[in-house]
């Protein structure tokens, strides 16, 4: 499958683009979303990391856990040289609503949380992706190249993450995805007072529009 196929398949997928108030957000904030962006690869790292030993029954799991795993912390030491270079000091910054809001959708029972998580993390590497190949054209060559060449990486993260799903659930995950899709568009698209690399809206975003459209 092409990159360009992986994208469309990953924007079927999505249940909304990317808000332009967001992409605009992320040019003047540039040194957080660099900042978030290494959070997320580590974050990323621990997900898989935590998936490998609390169902290490499941040996199709472990393997593609493993490799993403290691790939994440990669993409996590690439982005540390790039704030490194850009002299951008790489602090703590609080968590962003997006993935507690989607893990809260998670079911109680062993089998229903792991379907559930691995549908979550699906969304994530789907977001990821998409705000990557939405981001690239704006950005200076350095920081376009580097986003663009993690688009392929994190297309068969999101293709993992979905087939495991599948693979692990008794039933089609169809109808847990629509439910985590419907969650996900409304973190994206509601107003969100903290910029992040998955946040939402900028406030005043949304009412301002509101108030031009009237």
């Amino acid at each position: 499958m092409s990159m360009l196929d992986q994208l469309d398949e990953i924007l079927a997928f999505l249940p909304c683009a990317t808000p332009d108030a967001w992409l605009e957000e992320a040019l003047h904030q540039q040194d957080i979303l660099l900042i978030d962006h290494a959070n997320c690869e580590k974050k990323a790292a621990a997900t898989a990391m935590s998936l490998l030993y609390k169902f290490s029954e499941h040996t199709e799991l472990l393997r593609k856990m493993s490799h993403l795993a290691r790939e994440e912390l990669l993409h996590f030491e690439q982005v540390v040289n790039l704030l490194a270079e850009r002299r951008i000091r790489y602090i703590h910054l609080g968590a962003s609503r997006y993935a507690g809001g989607l893990r809260d959708q998670l079911r109680k029972d062993a089998r229903g949380q792991l379907i559930d998580t691995l549908i979550v993390g699906a969304f994530v590497e789907a977001r990821s992706c998409e705000r990557f190949a939405r981001l690239a054209p704006l950005l200076d060559p350095v920081l376009a190249r580097f986003y663009r060449g993690l688009l392929r990486s994190e297309a068969r993260h999101f293709q993992d993450y979905l087939s495991l799903a599948q693979l692990y659930s008794k039933e089609d995950i169809a109808p847990h995805v629509q439910r985590i899709r419907a969650v996900e568009e409304q973190l994206i698209t509601s107003e969100d007072p903290v910029f992040r690399f998955h946040s939402g809206v900028p406030p005043g975003e949304i009412s301002q529009r509101s108030s031009q459209d009237a």
